[in-house]
């Protein structure tokens, strides 16, 4: 326990702190850190590296979707199979909207949101409203949506306002939509890095899209074992196309047996767990998907 440059020992009256990068050092002071920089710099670049592909590649429980806050299943990743509800900021699956609107028909009710009972929405400007006033409290959910109203609209400035007081707040959606500006060079110049980093952050984050594109980065690049163990996080929280890429991988001798046969069980296990008779129902009700566009 002594410093890595002065070699002053860790004692009551001297605490010593951790090179913050990689964790392998600890120094007495910021001079003694600064003067052992040179020596120290690429052992530490080494371990940062290990230590954020720990995190990287750990595979997430689940995608950064979540469940439905009323039959708490898994949101499917579709996202026209959800309903982001404006008044409470709250992603509903497209089952639980459906069984309300049916309760509401038979019954002849007021329509309201399933979850937070609020009056839905009669128009788009009421709706955007809504969704300003979750804005205001800093909803996570809330700003990323307004910044992808924003992006729609060709405010790709805004949009960026938006996005990354989501990503700052942990949104993992948000970060994957940054990733997408600073890729096509909208709202702020094109950056290679910084597309990376927010690949990256949405993808420890559990955003199954985020994954997928990693993977194809790194394919792109030949780092094939890197793409491989995106692909296969990917598959697991049901990425059709990431898992296609794990299958032909498999023919091609480049992923394992065993890999390739979780993957496959991973992609049917995430699957499944989203499916529903509500959620059937909801897909087969023509009525349902034409009157759904107007309740967000």
């Amino acid at each position: 326990m002594c410093c890595a440059s002065c070699g002053t020992a860790e004692v009551d009256d001297i605490k010593l702190k951790k090179c913050t990068a990689c964790h392998l050092v600890k120094y007495c002071s910021v001079k003694c850190q600064k003067e052992h920089r040179t020596q120290h710099k690429r052992a530490c670049k080494k371990r940062a590296s290990e230590l954020r592909d720990e995190i990287l590649f750990n595979q997430p429980e689940s995608s950064d979707l979540g469940h439905c806050p009323i039959c708490c299943l898994p949101l499917p990743i579709n996202a026209r199979k959800s309903i982001l509800c404006s008044c409470c900021s709250k992603t509903i699956c497209i089952g639980c909207a459906h069984a309300n609107q049916q309760r509401e028909l038979q019954g002849k009710l007021e329509q309201k949101c399933p979850y937070c009972r609020h009056p839905l929405p009669k128009s788009v400007d009421e709706a955007e409203l809504n969704h300003m006033k979750r804005v205001q409290v800093n909803d996570p959910d809330a700003l990323r949506h307004m910044g992808l109203i924003r992006h729609d609209e060709g405010d790709y400035e805004g949009a960026f306002e938006y996005y990354t007081k989501a990503a700052r707040l942990g949104n993992a959606g948000a970060h994957f939509e940054l990733s997408r500006l600073y890729q096509m060079g909208h709202g702020v110049e094109k950056d290679e890095k910084m597309e990376l980093h927010h690949l990256e952050e949405a993808a420890i984050g559990g955003n199954p899209s985020a994954r997928h594109n990693l993977g194809c980065i790194e394919k792109e690049n030949g780092r094939i074992h890197r793409a491989v163990k995106h692909f296969i996080i990917a598959a697991k929280l049901g990425t059709d196309d990431s898992l296609e890429n794990v299958r032909g991988g498999f023919r091609l001798g480049l992923v394992s047996k065993e890999d390739f046969a979780s993957a496959l069980r991973g992609h049917q296990s995430a699957v499944d767990e989203t499916k529903s008779l509500q959620r059937d129902a909801a897909e087969e009700s023509k009525s349902f998907r034409q009157r759904k566009g107007r309740q967000n």
